[in-house]
């Protein structure tokens, strides 16, 4: 399991794919000292009057776990389990492990419930949690990355019949949803229900938050930032093309799985199925490099509108309304580029630039 990468982080890997070369291993990277909401450095020597308005935030996103945390809703549940991630010795029923567990436990949760739950875990030996990985593969069995999850385990393992069977499974099943969407909808529900104080925006500056809902997007944004993720580097070890030069099943299935990446929930899955699919496929190469410069423009044009909702009251409003309808992390971004009319496709002059 991998935490998400920022968006400015995960466009710099995508340049890298476009211009030919293979995703970086995602393990290998590690989470950046940026923030992907603000660009601002993770531990910048703030100004006493930044101190009291970053403390009046953490304060906001507090209060809202006590509040929401009365809602029987798994959708605001879930939300106020990932507004309370960050917060240590929380009273008890307000932590993680209690909202998440209500979440998880309440009519009609479904399997994002489960899937927050992976990381809860007291050493790496017992991870991901054992009950939620069986509940995802009981109940979410045709979702590839339950099974790419049960890869990098085999992996880690160097259990290379095990990484076989999971690739096939993988493979088979309809769909790839890491769940950020429906996360983030839960966030972006909890933070509608109380109104930041004036003490959150006061004396904003530089592209700080200055409207209600400017907080509440750098809020919800900061706190999916520790999304759960796959590992997707044993999947593009396995897929390789040396790797299954030797073995057309693996190629077809490595092909198959790649489809459901660039279809599936999440910008980095989708780049990695397009690598997978230029790699394996040298007649589908050209179009493949052609879709990963533009998902390179798209993530690019999304960061600079989220960047710039902090301080655009409409843009943040549609943004926390799109949010909460719980789409994928995918069709969020595209359908947010369509709302302010930002070109899907990369110029053409940004081709070689990756831009």
């Amino acid at each position: 399991m991998r935490r998400s990468l920022p968006v400015a982080v995960f466009t710099a890997l995508l340049i890298a794919g476009a211009a030919g070369a293979a995703p970086p291993p995602q393990h290998a990277v590690q989470k950046p000292a940026t923030s992907a909401a603000t660009g601002a450095p993770a531990a910048p020597k703030l100004s006493p009057a930044d101190q009291k308005r970053m403390q009046a935030i953490q304060q906001y996103q507090h209060d809202l776990v006590s509040v929401v945390a009365l809602r029987a809703d798994p959708d605001y549940l879930l939300g106020a389990a990932v507004l309370a991630k960050p917060f240590q010795n929380e009273t008890p029923g307000l932590d993680f492990d209690s909202l998440s567990q209500r979440a998880a436990s309440a009519p009609n949760a479904g399997a994002v419930a489960e899937w927050a739950r992976l990381d809860l875990c007291q050493t790496k030996d017992d991870c991901p949690n054992a009950k939620a990985f069986d509940y995802l593969k009981q109940h979410a069995a045709g979702n590839a990355a339950v099974w790419i999850v049960a890869l990098d385990m085999a992996a880690e393992k160097k259990d290379a019949k095990a990484e076989r069977a999971a690739l096939d499974k993988a493979a088979a099943a309809q769909t790839y949803d890491d769940y950020y969407g429906k996360t983030l909808a839960g966030v972006a529900k909890a933070v509608a229900v109380l109104p930041p104080l004036a003490d959150t925006m006061q004396g904003a500056h530089d592209g700080q938050p200055d409207t209600a809902d400017g907080v509440r997007v750098l809020v919800a944004v900061n706190a999916t930032d520790a999304h759960l993720r796959p590992n997707l580097k044993p999947v593009v070890e396995l897929c390789a093309k040396d790797a299954v030069a030797q073995s057309a099943d693996t190629r077809k299935a490595c092909l198959k799985l790649a489809h459901t990446l660039q279809w599936g929930s999440s910008p980095i899955a989708r780049a990695v199925g397009l690598h997978i699919q230029g790699d394996l496929d040298p007649g589908g190469k050209a179009q493949a490099d052609r879709a990963s410069r533009n998902l390179a423009w798209q993530v690019q044009q999304y960061s600079s509108l989220l960047q710039h909702g902090l301080t655009n009251a409409t843009f943040a409003s549609q943004w926390l309304a799109a949010a909460r309808n719980g789409g994928t992390e995918l069709s969020l971004m595209l359908a947010t580029l369509r709302a302010n009319k930002v070109a899907i496709d990369a110029p053409a002059a940004a081709g070689s630039a990756g831009q």
